[in-house]
């Protein structure tokens, strides 16, 4: 009979911190009068292990300096010209026919979900399409298809309209509906020219996509009067990045930078930007994109539960097929999405269903059973890594929705293309390479904002006040810029 882990008793949320330092801090319960000497454990017991969460962007980007409040870059649009929205009133069988182009200029909406579909117009405001040029026109009901040339483009305000002659004799295999209807797909393949005649009408100018995001700047303090840090404690203190001692306020004021160590990431990780209406930009503030952000707007979702069948990464791939085509790939998951690729791929074992041998290994009695994998390989390379903020219950771990698309499930993974990208860098005014996911910090000559921390008061070696306590500043500018966020997945429940 199946168990389960009880409600009660279950993790603790209590902060171990509170927002000034007051006796309650301190150990005091201390009776002198009591002749029985209690036995001690001097050290303090670390019962959450390794309690910051800060790694995720120092694997899979950079941090370079910026020295403006916005950054802009560009990215490449798509080379072929391809619509998928394409009405006619041609009736079947005709030699000649008429189509209109519905699509929506993708240039004013940049989703990096359409995997289809073109601008009309070109930069200049010229049709994209051109007499000579050969097309193919599939049916958008799948009854057929049909080749043939342009032999005429017609131009009305923001109305774009052209000719094709077929080159099959049967003609136009289906019917139209209307031009204003979405019959068929067409795209350029090629152009055909008779003897003798003039060239190309007419030329193509680039259309890039420009993305922006600002940097935010992120604060945090920390302080302690000066006779608290003449105070000795019976407890020996210890912190993640090596702190210990018997100085309680080091304890406090080595969390305060961890735990701002941590905001740094989680920050370029959950901001949005303000909306125009919203209360944060009455009051001033305007936000900064986050990578969720990003990838939710501009990228790939997926919904309804995590992948957990090769048809599912199929589908990924596919669509992966239609974006980048980036060779190698991390995916970022909680627990669970772990869990599922690994049944997911000991189930392509011959003795997955005995569960007694996974890979190109058998397990005995005396081995290690290894149920888990790193990574796989199926038209692309992707590799498995555990993302402790998607499991830590402070932060995202246990929580049921995700407000980056309203009433979806909670974020499960992320799915982040190795490598870089080349894009126009504004301030080097040249084309760069840079990480798909990076870090712009704001720096010049004389301020480096990465991150700044100075000490005032007059306790501690600070002479800078008549206060009589040591105050620890934290500060930081950034953003982060998701450059082809069109390759990146969001898995959500």
């Amino acid at each position: 009979m199946a168990g389960a882990l009880n409600a009660t008793p279950g993790f603790s949320l209590q902060p171990s911190a509170q927002k000034v330092p007051l006796e309650s801090n301190y150990i005091t319960n201390f009776d002198f009068l009591n002749q029985y000497l209690p036995d001690t454990y001097e050290k303090e017991f670390e019962r959450y292990g390794n309690r910051t969460l800060s790694s995720f962007l120092r694997m899979v980007g950079a941090e370079m300096p910026s020295n403006s409040d916005l950054i802009k870059w560009a990215e490449q649009g798509r080379l072929h010209i391809k619509y998928t929205d394409v009405g006619t009133a041609a009736a079947a069988g005709a030699n000649v026919a008429t189509f209109q182009i519905n699509d929506t200029a993708i240039g004013a909406n940049p989703v990096g979900t359409v995997i289809t579909g073109s601008n009309p117009f070109d930069a200049q405001g010229a049709p994209a399409l051109r007499v000579g040029q050969t097309v193919v026109i599939n049916q958008n009901g799948g009854t057929g298809e049909n080749k043939g040339i342009i032999t005429a483009v017609a131009v009305g305000g923001n109305i774009l309209q052209f000719s094709v002659a077929f080159y099959e004799a049967a003609g136009l295999v289906t019917a139209g509906t209307g031009v204003g209807n979405g019959d068929v797909t067409v795209f350029i393949y090629g152009s055909e020219f008779q003897k003798g005649t003039a060239g190309m009408d007419g030329s193509l100018e680039s259309d890039d996509y420009i993305f922006e995001n600002n940097p935010i700047i992120l604060k945090d303090t920390y302080l302690v009067n000066g006779s608290d840090m003449a105070q000795i404690g019976w407890i020996e203190i210890t912190t993640e990045d090596g702190a210990s001692g018997y100085l309680w306020y080091l304890k406090s004021e080595h969390e305060t930078r961890l735990r701002f160590d941590d905001y740094l990431e989680t920050a370029m990780i959950e901001a949005v930007p303000a909306e125009a209406a919203s209360g944060a930009t009455a009051a001033g503030y305007i936000g900064s994109e986050g990578v969720f952000h990003a990838v939710g707007t501009r990228g790939n979702l997926w919904g309804g539960g995590n992948p957990d069948a090769l048809a599912d990464f199929d589908a990924v791939i596919d669509r992966l097929d239609k974006q980048g085509s980036i060779e190698e790939n991390v995916i970022f998951v909680n627990r669970q999405f772990g869990f599922d690729i690994d049944d997911m791929l000991a189930a392509q074992n011959s003795y997955g269903a005995g569960g007694t041998s996974y890979g190109l290994f058998d397990n005995d009695e005396e081995m290690a059973l290894n149920l888990g994998f790193t990574g796989f390989r199926r038209g692309y390379d992707f590799y498995k890594s555990d993302w402790k903020y998607l499991n830590d219950p402070t932060m995202r771990g246990g929580l049921t929705t995700n407000p980056v698309v309203a009433g979806s499930g909670a974020i499960t993974g992320l799915l982040v293309p190795a490598g870089s990208t080349s894009v126009y860098d504004q301030v080097l005014g040249k084309n760069a390479k840079r990480p798909f996911l990076h870090v712009r910090y704001r720096a010049s000559e004389t301020e480096d904002r990465r991150y700044k921390t100075w000490i005032t008061g007059s306790a501690g070696g600070a002479a800078t006040t008549d206060i009589d306590e040591m105050r620890v500043n934290f500060l930081s500018e950034r953003c982060v810029c998701v450059m082809g966020a069109n390759n990146f997945v969001l898995f959500e429940e």
